[in-house]
């Protein structure tokens, strides 16, 4: 090792070595996982199984360092450079927020996102193609539109729909877009819709009881790392207040919500794990390619439309790509 590095490295300096020097002084690999939202198994285990596929095995020749705000948007900076001062060799993030924090970080370690929405807009990279800097990954989305998709999918399985809800967390940076795609598809079709503002899972009856007060008929809810950690308690308050809901993730169907659409988070978190492969082996985020989801995914929870006293058409049925009954 030569002298400058041995002596950077006593000093316990915030810039990181350059990733060849990382990996020149020890065997195993360092991946950083950043979540905004919280622990969940199905998304870590995907990115692990990712890993594994392309020949990396946790604790033989790599070590995964996770972190999670769980909706706590004000923590992802300390976590971030958390991260960073482990001297970690890529660090994974989720969402917008997560990403830009590392960015706020580091102008050196390799950041790859897997469920950013416009990293052009929101100033992540310079472009979907080349993009430039330390940051590259996937999106979920290709733009804001998939929110007014929808509104567009509830007012087409929800007869009689005239007042739609959205649950927001306004401390999400990219929900202000999303809120006025909602707003502009909802007017389009003639429905009133309203924003409800919730900061944190307490926000949560207050909100419910606020959609009664306004006699809403249905709800969307914005993709959110806090909302995502609460999904089993807003499909909870969804269903008792009888109130069908169109949700981002296909994970709140399977906790009792009544319909979502999206891409298949576990299949990002997979795919992720061959950016961290190629950046391991040299290549560096800006010669690498952002994704685009090709496929978003129906999934109708027939057992909750029972319970709402829906009835879903055959036709969306068959429409579905996942149908729980």
């Amino acid at each position: 090792m030569r002298r400058r590095d041995f002596i950077a490295g006593v000093a316990g300096l915030s810039v990181p070595r350059p990733l060849a020097a990382r990996a020149q002084s020890r065997t195993l690999a360092r991946v950083g996982f950043l979540r905004q939202a919280g622990p969940d198994d199905k998304q870590f285990d995907a990115f692990r199984g990712g890993l594994r596929a392309v020949g990396y095995l946790e604790g033989q020749n790599i070590v995964i360092e996770q972190r999670y705000a769980a909706g706590a948007y004000d923590r992802l900076p300390a976590l971030a450079m958390e991260l960073v001062h482990l001297n970690v060799d890529v660090i994974v993030v989720d969402g917008t927020a997560a990403a830009k924090a590392c960015k706020a970080a580091t102008s050196t370690t390799p950041i790859v996102f897997t469920l950013a929405v416009d990293p052009v807009a929101d100033s992540l990279v310079a472009s979907i193609a080349h993009p430039g800097g330390n940051l590259t990954g996937l999106t979920m989305t290709t733009g804001y539109e998939l929110a007014g998709k929808r509104v567009e999918l509830l007012k087409d399985m929800v007869g009689g729909l005239s007042r739609v809800a959205v649950l927001s967390n306004p401390s999400n940076p990219p929900h202000v877009h999303y809120l006025r795609e909602t707003e502009r598809v909802a007017t389009a079709l003639g429905l009133d819709v309203r924003a409800f503002e919730v900061r944190g899972s307490n926000d949560l009856p207050g909100a419910f009881a606020a959609m009664a007060d306004w006699h809403a008929d249905g709800l969307v809810t914005l993709t959110d790392g806090m909302l995502f950690s609460q999904r089993a308690r807003v499909t909870e308050l969804a269903l008792n207040s009888k109130r069908p809901g169109v949700y981002p993730e296909a994970e709140f169907v399977a906790a009792g919500g009544f319909a979502s659409y999206g891409p298949n988070l576990p299949d990002l978190f997979r795919q992720a794990a061959t950016y961290v492969d190629k950046i391991l082996k040299g290549t560096k985020p800006a010669d690498l390619p952002i994704e685009q989801p090709s496929k978003f995914e129906l999934v109708i929870n027939l057992k909750t439309a029972k319970a709402l006293g829906l009835a879903i058409s055959r036709e969306f049925q068959l429409r579905a790509d996942e149908v729980i009954e």
